[in-house]
C-alpha cells in the first residue's frame, strides 16, 4: 500500500456512475415494484452503500476510509430502457474516496442483475466511470462531457 501517513487530512469527495441496460419488459417489473426477488430499487442502494463501506475488503491495495456520507441515486430510463447508478462518496481524510464511488456503483448495478435475472439473463453494464473528485494536493478533477 501507498504510505499516506505524512498527506494532509482533507475533506474528499468522488461521484462515479454507470448504467444497467435491460429489455423494457425487466424496466417495467423494476418500477411497478413486481420482481419477484422484491423492491430491486431499494436493495440496490443499500448494496452499493455496503460496497463503498467495504471497498478496502475487496481491492487488495484500497486504504480503508472512515466514509462520512454516501449518497446513491437510482434512475430509471426508456431509451434504451435502463437503470444508472449514481453514487458520490465522502470522507475526510489522506487519500481519496473514488474507488469507494466506483465499487459502490459496480455493485448496486451488479445487485439489479442479480435481482432480475430470471426474467431477463441478457442484461448488461456500461459506462461505468468516474465524473467528478475532489480535495487532495491534486484538486479538482472532472470527467470532459
Amino acid at each position: 500500500m501507498v504510505d499516506v501517513g505524512e498527506k494532509a487530512h482533507t475533506r474528499r469527495i468522488a461521484t462515479a456512475t454507470g448504467i444497467i441496460n435491460m429489455h423494457l419488459d425487466t424496466l417495467a417489473l423494476i418500477e411497478g415494484g413486481h420482481a419477484k426477488k422484491g423492491d430491486v430499487l431499494g436493495i440496490a442502494r443499500i448494496a452499493a452503500i455496503q460496497a463503498a463501506k467495504k471497498t478496502s475488503d475487496l481491492i487488495p491495495l484500497c486504504h480503508p476510509l472512515a466514509l462520512t456520507h454516501v449518497r446513491v441515486a437510482l434512475e430509471t430510463g426508456q431509451q434504451p430502457p435502463h437503470v444508472r447508478c449514481t453514487v458520490t462518496t465522502e470522507t475526510t481524510g489522506p487519500t481519496g474516496v473514488e474507488m469507494e464511488a466506483l465499487t459502490a456503483v459496480q455493485v448496486g448495478l451488479l445487485t439489479i442483475y442479480d435481482m432480475c435475472k430470471a426474467a431477463d439473463r441478457g442484461m448488461t453494464m456500461t459506462d461505468v466511470k468516474l465524473l467528478d473528485k475532489q480535495g487532495g494536493k491534486s484538486g479538482h478533477w472532472a470527467a470532459a462531457t
